[in-house]
């Protein structure tokens, strides 16, 4: 009963993100500009999380996740709601291209390794929770410890011919003490020194397990994947351990012995029961590229491993069981959300039964030149802080004039309108062209005595003008 208890506080504590969609959406505001409509999807979805939680069991289960599809070309910030979202919700979640799997038959990887992965991240994310828990009384273990390699207790030596002739009154011959290395005060010494962090830089010898490198690595291919890890963990279970002495200092030393204690006091069977419980109710999956395995009209040729990916996709989205070497994993209520730029095919054009698994429909827009203005200067680590933070370290400060970051962005936007529209990425390519001298001679200029340097629109004009205007140069430059 408390076993379930405490599985059940950790699966509450990690899998479920208490922040109301309002608060999501401001914290994805601090890093993507723009895409209100696709924020706005992701954040009632990540609410109706915490809102299933509070039903009855009896409806519970009913209450199944509704998926989403993303649509907008690339670079409108698809990719980046996704990266963001993974460090904003505590739950498992894993973001996989598309295009990286193959139906069975062909050579890629098995659809199911996607479940595979999301299981290890909620085995790390529920062994990080439980090794919190225990870390006191592991740092007090290891300690312990460290305290045995720094005092050694003394040994006892007995005398070899009182095994032979014992001593008088057939009693065995009194064992002598050897003079001992630190009696209980010296050691007590030694301890009040290493709890106030006075030993910290001493080397010692410390036994550490040799880790050496997978031997089944010929197992890692296809569906072949969990076969090779189940491989791999008899083989470690068989096998001796091995250890090798190094040379680390104390506090060195503590760390991996703080490791080692708190390994011991976890129960990993009780984490592999919460954490497919968290992977089962709380794991997010992000298809990546989706329309990338679309297809056109009838298929022939690698088409048909590109609608066998679909098929193959359609069982983990609308509900199966996949094995993991951790139990079983029911993907009912896990939420999917796929993202594509869809030029060359429409959401149309995957099969119907997947279409219907995505109900939830978001178009990005393309960005304006008022996106681009934001995304140069808004965002927490905006575009522009970044390329002054790297020449800083050179003791170059850059400062951009205003009109100079409207020159930037409306050429982003003209470049993108003339040739591929590749969103915010273009502006990578703009920064880049346009600090290409600054960043060359910086050291230089820092050492005549030039410390600052001031970006106009002039400036701009200068390094980017033509190639902006010249189509044909424009699509071998940005």
């Amino acid at each position: 009963m408390a076993r379930k208890k405490a599985e059940k506080k950790v699966v509450q504590e990690l899998g479920v993100n208490e922040q109301t969609p309002r608060e999501i959406v401001e914290e994805l505001n601090k890093y993507i500009v723009g895409q209100d409509e696709a924020k706005k999807s992701v954040a009632i979805a990540l609410r109706n999380r915490w809102r299933s939680r509070k039903l009855a069991d009896d409806i519970r289960d009913d209450v199944i996740p509704k998926n989403i599809l993303m649509i907008g070309s690339t670079g409108v910030g698809k990719t980046e709601i996704a990266r963001r979202l993974a460090k904003l919700v505590k739950a498992p979640f894993v973001k996989v291209e598309a295009t990286k799997f193959t139906e069975v038959g062909y050579v890629g990887r098995d659809v199911e390794s996607i479940i595979r992965d999301l299981m290890q991240i909620a085995v790390r994310m529920v062994r990080r929770q439980k090794t919190e828990e225990v870390k006191e009384k592991a740092t007090e273990n290891a300690n312990e410890r460290l305290l045995d390699i720094l005092v050694p207790e003394p040994k006892r030596t007995q005398n070899p011919l009182s095994k032979l002739f014992g001593g008088g009154n057939n009693e065995p011959i009194e064992e002598k003490e050897d003079e001992p290395v630190a009696d209980n005060a010296g050691r007590e010494f030694v301890r009040k020194r290493l709890l106030a962090g006075k030993m910290e830089d001493q080397v010692i010898d410390l036994e550490v397990a040799d880790h050496a490198k997978p031997m089944v690595g010929m197992f890692s291919g296809s569906s072949l994947e969990s076969m090779g890890d189940n491989l791999q963990d008899m083989i470690s279970s068989v096998m001796p351990k091995r250890t090798r002495k190094r040379k680390v200092t104390v506090a060195a030393a503590r760390k991996i012995l703080e490791q080692e204690e708190a390994e011991k006091l976890i129960d990993m069977e009780e984490v592999a029961e919460t954490a497919v419980q968290l992977a089962e109710r709380s794991g997010i999956v992000f298809f990546d590229e989706i329309d990338k395995v679309a297809v056109k009209g009838s298929s022939a040729g690698p088409d048909v491993s590109r609608e066998g990916v679909q098929r193959d996709i359609l069982p983990i989205v609308e509900g199966s069981t996949v094995m993991t070497k951790y139990g079983p994993v029911k993907t009912d209520h896990i939420l999917f959300i796929a993202a594509g730029a869809f030029h060359t095919a429409k959401p149309s054009d995957l099969i119907p039964e997947l279409q219907g698994r995505f109900p939830i429909r978001v178009e990005l827009k393309s960005l304006k030149k008022e996106d681009f203005e934001k995304i140069l200067t808004e965002p927490q680590n905006a575009l522009i802080k970044q390329y002054k933070e790297l020449l800083k370290t050179e003791g170059l400060e850059i400062d951009f004039e205003g009109e100079a970051i409207g020159r930037i962005a409306e050429m982003a936007y003209d470049v993108n309108e003339q040739s591929e529209d590749i969103g915010a990425r273009r502006l990578h390519t703009l920064l880049e062209k346009l600090l290409e001298d600054i960043s060359f001679d910086a050291p230089d200029m820092v050492k005549e005595g030039k410390t600052s340097f001031n970006i106009t629109s002039d400036y701009v004009d200068e390094r980017l003008k033509e190639i902006a205007k010249n189509r044909d140069l424009s699509q071998f430059i940005l």
